[in-house]
């Protein structure tokens, strides 16, 4: 499907069903992410966001549905994206450098044997050097800060230079300052480079400011479209039940807190 500028959709989940167990997290899902934009998936804790990420990828099988990535189906186009898991999906333990885990977006153009070209090595350096990390190149990734972690895998996902950019909870654990940094740095890749950008976030206000599209979700979605639409008191309160009428201003405007 096409969005309004006859562009085809960066991504498009139709009827996805995924359960764990017993438990249905995500249920006859339909989201369609719009191609060159900046798109947040949000909604209450175990509302399904990271699943619906994790959907789009393959990381997780459907009980029903499908997902097509920039038009084709997702099996066939998962070299086009790049993903960033959540914090602690990652075993910041093993002995790996910051260098070697931006490495690791370049593997699928330098074969099976992961003998890096000077093109590949070019591509590594200009992606540390956009999020700012060459001078800890060497360093283990589990002795960086939270928000230095969260840019070495923007630089792999920068090296790998994907089409479709997806991003799980990427300011979770990062001070205002370093959200920011990282909210311009996607906005660059839009802007600039025509990306298509994909996260979880829980700032409402953030998203009403500065995304293009939101997919706000409740286990089904329960509105989808830019922000100001998307976003309406009513659609929150379905989305958050009580925990969105609290004192503190409008619930479209906070976070969410359990």
């Amino acid at each position: 499907m096409s969005d309004v500028a006859g562009r085809v959709a960066a991504v498009e989940a139709r009827h996805v069903t995924v359960s764990y167990g017993a438990r249905p997290v995500l249920w006859d899902a339909d989201a369609r992410f719009p191609a060159g934009a900046l798109s947040a998936v949000v909604g209450p804790n175990g509302s399904g966001k990271s699943t619906l990420l994790k959907a789009c990828m393959g990381l997780v099988p459907l009980e029903t549905g499908s997902v097509s990535i920039l038009g084709r189906p997702a099996s066939a186009a998962l070299e086009r994206v790049a993903y960033v898991p959540q914090s602690e999906e990652v075993d910041w333990d093993f002995p790996v450098t910051v260098r070697e885990v931006v490495e690791m977006g370049r593997y699928r153009s330098a074969g099976w044997m992961r003998r890096l070209r000077p093109d590949d090595r070019n591509a590594v350096d200009a992606a540390l050097e956009r999020v700012g990390m060459t001078r800890y190149a060497d360093r283990q990734i589990g002795r960086l800060s939270g928000g230095q972690r969260k840019r070495v895998f923007i630089a792999r996902a920068l090296a790998q230079d994907a089409e479709v950019l997806m991003l799980d909870e990427p300011f979770a654990g990062v001070d205002a300052r370093t959200e920011a940094e990282i909210l311009q740095l996607l906005a660059d890749l839009r802007d600039r480079h025509g990306r298509s950008v994909i996260l979880v976030h829980h700032d409402l206000a953030t998203v009403r400011a500065s995304f293009d599209h939101a997919v706000l979700l409740h286990t089904r979605v329960v509105e989808e479209g830019p922000p100001a639409q998307a976003l309406q008191p009513e659609a929150i309160r379905e989305a958050y039940g009580a925990a969105s009428a609290g004192v503190g201003g409008p619930a479209e405007e906070r976070p969410w807190v359990p």
